[in-house]
Formats: C-alpha cells, structure tokens, sequence
C-alpha cells in the first residue's frame, strides 16, 4: 500500500493559473450574461473574507454543519473505516477535515487540493503539528480540471473523497452531475464520497445568510473585482457595484450578482467592457437539494448512497456513498 511521492506540496504554476484567471475572467465578462466563475472568489483575503461569513448568525450552514458533524463524528469515522487516504476538494484552510482525521481510525494520507496555497501550506503546517504521523500532501490547484487530480500522489490504499460546506450548490445541475463523475472516476469500486449539502427550506433563511446584515458578504463579492484589478490590470470601481443575492424558486438556488449603479465602462487586460445601469456580473450559485433529489443524483453519477445525518429541523445534510 505504499504512496508515491506523499511528503511534498504538488504545485501548479503562477503563470498558468494566471493565464487560466485572465482566460476565465476575458470569456465570462463577454457573455451576454456577464458571470464570472466563483471559485476565483476565494484567493487569500477572499478566504479570509469566507472565514468570516462563517461565524456570522445569519450564515447558518457551517453552524448546522458543525453541529451535525460534532453529535455524529465517531459514527462516520466508523462508516469511512480504517487506513484510509481522505481527498479534500477546495480544502481552503482544511479546518473540516482536522477533527475528522483525528477521529477516524489510522487513516493513512491526507490530500487538500485547492487554488488558495497559502491558505492550504499554513494548513499543512497546522495539521502536521496535530498529527505529525499523517502523511500530508497539499496539492495545488483547480479541482475541477482533470490536471489537479492528475498530480495526486498514486496509491492502492482505499481512498475517500471529502467535499463538505455545501460546495456542491455552487455547481449548476449538470456542471454537478459532471464533477461528482469526476470523483467516481478518481476512486475505485468500494472507495467513498462523504458529502454536505444544503437543503430546500424558507427563502427568507437562505436569503439572509447570503446578504448579510454586517456587509460581509458584499465585502466577499466585491474582492473579486478588487482581485481582478490587481492580478489583471482591471479599472474596476468597486463603489460603482452593489450586491445582490436572492433565492430562485423555481432553480432552486440562491443567486449571488454585482449590480452595475451606473453606466460606465472597464478595462481588463487591456479588453473594454461597457455595462448599463442595472446590468450584473452573476458570480455564484448556491443550489439546495432535497433528500430524494440528492440521492438520486449520487445514484446517477456512480455512487450508492450508504447513509445520511441530518439536524433536527432538516436544513442540512452530510451522507456517505460508495462507488458502486
């Protein structure tokens, strides 16, 4: 069961992901839907930024999240078993995993993969001083490109796959149905999924915790244009952008927008972007789920759903598949 290559960071370039940045920014601000993906959100102070919506009241994911992981850890420690390689897709600070890792019975690597590396080596820093018997191997990178999971370290040991925080709702339907094939595809026959997912429940909750009332949130969404200035030689003004998040009933899922207050034009790169008054750059989704709807879309992508935790009102849950 050995690991090959296990005691070091896996890095992805700057200029490559700076020219994927650029690549990614030029398409989405050229639609006529101006978008811009949301996993450029998270760079050091977006993280940051992140970290601090989570401890807000009006977020009540990470805090229903934690307390279901808290009343049910050891029980899914035992269902993910022992000498297991737990995978961490978009880890961000790897703070889920810790206690989790600590809980679960000699397992025998641990994987974070994200864009963030300062984020994710002051992790591995920080879980190393924990488990210092932990092979720790930070991968650099997108998790949604094949290249990221190309650079993981190759093992036979049985591998899980930990993708919590409901990050899982910022994919649309099919872009979810394709990644979670991805993961099918990266594991095999018996190895297991552990995923959060947010769940369907009164607009007003959901809306609230994506507008929240300390402005942190809107902090969150502005970075990006901040970022875009800096990496990109962007002109953006960011007074000159409002946010806005709503819930979509009928898609079910919360929308995260900039609104243009005015009509202006920007410049990125050395690309011109005109918008009118009113006009927006669509930045995130945060889809909910139901029960059955989830189950089925593990059962569609190659998994089999083994088991489920929920809170008492039924706003969040964490379920455990195995790839058939």
């Amino acid at each position: 069961m050995a690991i090959i290559n296990a005691n070091r960071v896996v890095p992805l370039s700057g200029e490559d992901f700076r020219g994927q940045f650029e690549r990614d920014v030029l398409a989405g601000l050229s639609a006529s839907q101006k978008t811009l993906p949301c996993k450029y959100l998270y760079d050091e102070t977006g993280s940051k930024l992140f970290e601090a919506i989570c401890e807000l009241d009006d977020y009540y994911l990470t805090r229903t999240e934690a307390k279901i992981f808290a009343r049910s850890l050891q029980d899914m420690a035992v269902t993910l078993g022992d000498s297991v390689i737990l995978i961490e897709p978009g880890a961000g600070n790897c703070e889920k995993a810790e206690p989790l890792l600590e809980a679960m019975d000699n397992p025998r690597a641990y994987f974070p993969l994200d864009i963030s590396p300062e984020i994710l080596l002051a992790a591995q820093h920080r879980i190393r001083h924990r488990l210092p018997d932990l092979e720790i191997v930070p991968v650099i990178g997108d998790f949604t490109s094949g290249d990221a999971w190309s650079r993981l370290p190759v093992s036979n040991a049985r591998k899980v796959i930990f993708f919590p925080g409901s990050t899982i709702g910022n994919f649309a339907p099919e872009q979810a149905r394709d990644l979670l094939e991805r993961f099918a595809e990266n594991l095999d026959s018996g190895d297991g999924l552990l995923l959060g997912a947010d769940l369907v429940k009164d607009s007003v909750i959901l809306e609230r915790a994506y507008h929240d009332s300390n402005h942190i949130t809107e902090a969150f969404n502005k970075n990006l244009l901040t970022r875009i200035n800096s990496e990109l030689n962007g002109d953006f003004n960011t007074d000159a952008f409002a946010h806005r998040a709503f819930y979509h009933s009928l898609r079910q899922r919360v929308e995260m927008h900039l609104v243009s207050l005015v009509e202006q034009h920007v410049s990125v790169s050395g690309r011109h972007f005109s918008f009118t008054e009113g006009e927006t750059i669509h930045t995130e989704n945060s889809h909910k789920y139901t029960l059955p709807g989830l189950q089925t879309l593990l059962r569609d992508t190659g998994f089999s759903p083994e088991k489920y935790w929920t809170d008492d009102k039924q706003h969040y849950a964490i379920c455990y598949a195995h790839v058939r």
